[in-house]
């Protein structure tokens, strides 16, 4: 599965949201600034076509739903994420950030703790 561009997410974030619509509905789901109309239209046409979306015709309207929840999508998108910029380490990840000085030593206990609860249940 291919990465979305920036506005292909967007257009996603969207799309989650509402859950099953036309693209009005999922315009107005969108922060400032919005994409014109016709922008996000084509957007939802090329999700369509790469099997993010999938359509039915409603009269003269189409109603989108997603083929893939954000979930499966950000568990797709982190995996590669890892594997292409950190040689499939979480280690080499947090320890970027630790060097980075974008995690907090309290931020790095709270992970530490969320992983000794999940190695309890």
């Amino acid at each position: 599965m291919e990465r979305l561009s920036p506005q292909e997410e967007q257009a996603m974030q969207a799309v989650w949201q509402v859950g099953e619509g036309n693209v009005k509905a999922f315009l107005e789901q969108m922060e400032e600034p919005l994409p014109p109309y016709t922008t996000l239209a084509s957007t939802i046409k090329n999700l369509e076509k790469k099997g993010f979306l999938e359509s039915r015709q409603v009269g003269n309207m189409y109603i989108y739903r997603p083929t893939i929840t954000e979930d499966e999508y950000k568990d797709r998108f982190m995996s590669h994420f890892i594997k292409d910029y950190f040689g499939n380490s979480y280690k080499a990840m947090v320890n970027f950030f630790v060097e980075e000085k974008k995690l907090s030593a309290k931020e790095l206990k709270e992970i530490l703790d969320l992983i000794e609860k999940g190695k309890k249940d």
